[in-house]
């Protein structure tokens, strides 16, 4: 399971956790559940239906969403232990 951490506006909440599954669905909690073991750092804009991120592993990606939005996240990527 990987856990995402984000801060920032446009989401459900202004900090959040999101859980992603191996099987690859998601759920989300308000607030960061510890333990944070961090696999890499990123910046999410998303303005209308581009996205940008940069991951300090992956580098720069640029995808389209089929919704409209405006965020601005950073985030943490971690494993979880559960």
């Amino acid at each position: 399971m990987t856990k995402y951490f984000e801060i920032g506006f446009g989401n459900r909440w202004f900090m959040r956790t999101e859980f992603e599954t191996s099987d690859g669905t998601e759920y989300e909690v308000k607030g960061w559940v510890r333990p944070i073991a961090p696999q890499s750092i990123y910046l999410r804009l998303w303005v209308g239906y581009c996205v940008f991120i940069w991951d300090s592993e992956d580098g720069i990606k640029c995808g389209k969403k089929s919704r409209k939005a405006l965020k601005f996240i950073l985030g943490i990527r971690s494993k979880s232990s559960q």
